[in-house]
């Protein structure tokens, strides 16, 4: 499929970059292609294209897919392959280290619309919660000790809102923060200490009446948000990605206090970069002195990756602003240890499409940052992923990176030899699953477009990850090695 054109060369967005050094951003084409939110509808035309494509096709009525129903335990990755459908190319995934414990498609979670973000909780007594993204609001299930998914209920979508794919969720405590982009939404506040009590037997339909424990627009002038950060240690949230980008933040960042999750209060925000699209928000403790003990946000901020000293939320400064060859459309990162925080990887949405840099054959890169200086933070190299596809959302847990790569499924990344060696060369896949077997015949074995998971969990202390997809529904599945 080809994208949509617009009249400024791909080629322009890039300059020659020797890895360990700074890129300034191109300020005239960062005017030209981002800040007025060119290259993002450009994404979103493509998008909307192969989705509405899917949609004639019935790709996202998930009644299709046939239920995994199994005496097994679970279903071991053997030979390369999981199938819960002896035969069915349909339903054998390609994997490797890791394990099919269960699979719930989104009409099981009674949701008639596509997946998008997901988040978890694990309750003091051990018990795994996760809340689950879609477009017609948000399903929650508990993770069972034997990786099976039980539903316990729902809570729909902001009750004057319009339906929208896009919804994220991060915890704060037990409670979930929700944002969406449609328009009125909101942030809703949820509990998700409700669960503990829910028989299974009878899923609770919560409502935004009813079951908040908040709901906060306050900072939000159409009451949509891209996505949403929370920092648990300093209890605040975040919105990012707001509309309008003309506004006052421009659509950057906008700061809520959680001290008191049933009375959000907005504390600051900043539009110093303009439209932030997603961020990491931490207390800093890493090798750069200056910032010691600060409240850092990473943004990753379509064009650069850009770091913001967020101590004072009134008066937010930039701390350094810095591109990469082959910048298409910078999405999402994580450091690799928030406990020291001195690497951090990166993913770009749109080089793979855009076929730009070290991603123009269209097998994903993962962007390696030395950020041992704040100021000067140095892309240092990459990691080229061995399947053709998309990068989306990633979350790094105990030095390994765990990716939803679209029609790729998820892909565990080793990040551990990177303060040894951070150009990148020694990272080694440790797993994946392909939750998409649809383009598995496709030189590369995957198809470079917008299907699949958009989000996965990791962070359960029982080695589950639930993986969301936007197509399918919801698979758990726990890594071998």
């Amino acid at each position: 499929m080809v994208a949509p054109q617009l009249t400024i060369a791909a080629a322009a967005i890039f300059l020659p970059l020797a890895f360990g050094r700074e890129m300034p951003v191109n300020m005239q084409l960062k005017a030209k292609l981002y800040d007025n939110g060119a290259r993002m509808g450009q994404i979103l035309a493509l998008k909307n294209q192969v989705w509405d494509e899917q949609r004639q096709l019935g790709v996202f009525d998930t009644t299709q897919y046939q239920r995994l129903q199994t005496e097994e335990p679970f279903i071991a990755c053997k030979n390369g392959t999981a199938a819960y459908v002896a035969g069915d190319p349909k339903y054998t995934f390609k994997c490797s280290n890791i394990d099919l414990y269960d699979f719930k498609a989104h009409d099981e979670l009674n949701s008639t619309g596509s997946g998008a973000g997901s988040w978890g909780w694990t309750s003091p007594a051990g018990r795994e919660f996760i809340a689950i993204a879609q477009e017609d609001g948000t399903a929650f299930a508990e993770v069972t000790s034997k990786g099976k998914l039980v539903y316990l209920g729902r809570l729909p979508q902001y009750y004057k809102a319009e339906e929208s794919l896009w919804r994220e969720i991060k915890g704060y405590k037990s409670y979930i923060i929700i944002g969406s982009e449609a328009k009125d939404h909101g942030v809703q506040i949820f509990d998700l200490s409700k669960l503990l009590t829910v028989d299974p037997a009878k899923p609770v339909l919560f409502s935004s009446e009813h079951d908040l424990t908040a709901h906060w627009t306050e900072g939000l002038p159409a009451g949509r948000s891209h996505n949403v950060v929370t920092n648990e240690e300093l209890s605040y949230g975040v919105a990012t990605g707001f509309s309008p980008r003309n506004g006052t933040l421009r659509a950057g960042l906008v700061f809520f206090d959680l001290t008191d999750p049933a009375n959000p209060k907005t504390i600051g925000g900043t539009g110093a970069d303009g439209y932030v699209h997603d961020a990491q928000c931490l207390v800093y403790r890493g090798p750069d002195k200056k910032y010691f003990g600060h409240d850092v946000c990473y943004g990753y901020d379509e064009d650069s990756l850009t770091i913001f000293d967020v101590t004072d939320k009134k008066n937010v400064a930039i701390i350094s602003n810095t591109s990469y060859t082959g910048a298409s459309y910078t999405h999402q990162g994580w450091v690799l240890d928030p406990a020291w925080q001195q690497f951090l990887i990166t993913d770009d949405e749109y080089d793979e499409v855009d076929e730009v840099g070290d991603a123009k054959d269209g097998y994903p890169i993962s962007y390696i940052w030395d950020i041992s200086s704040l100021a000067a933070p140095k892309q240092t190299g990459h990691y080229k992923g061995l399947r053709r596809g998309i990068d989306h959302n990633q979350y790094v847990k105990d030095g390994f990176t765990y990716q939803s790569n679209y029609g790729l499924g998820l892909s565990v990344i080793d990040l551990r030899s990177v303060p040894s060696d951070p150009t990148g060369k020694s990272i080694k896949e440790a797993g994946f699953f392909d939750i998409h077997p649809e383009d598995d015949f496709l030189p590369g074995g995957g198809n470079v477009t917008f299907t699949g998971t958009w989000s996965n969990y990791p962070f359960f202390p029982s080695g589950f990850i639930v993986i969301n997809t936007m197509d399918r529904g919801v698979f758990v599945v726990k890594r071998t090695a």
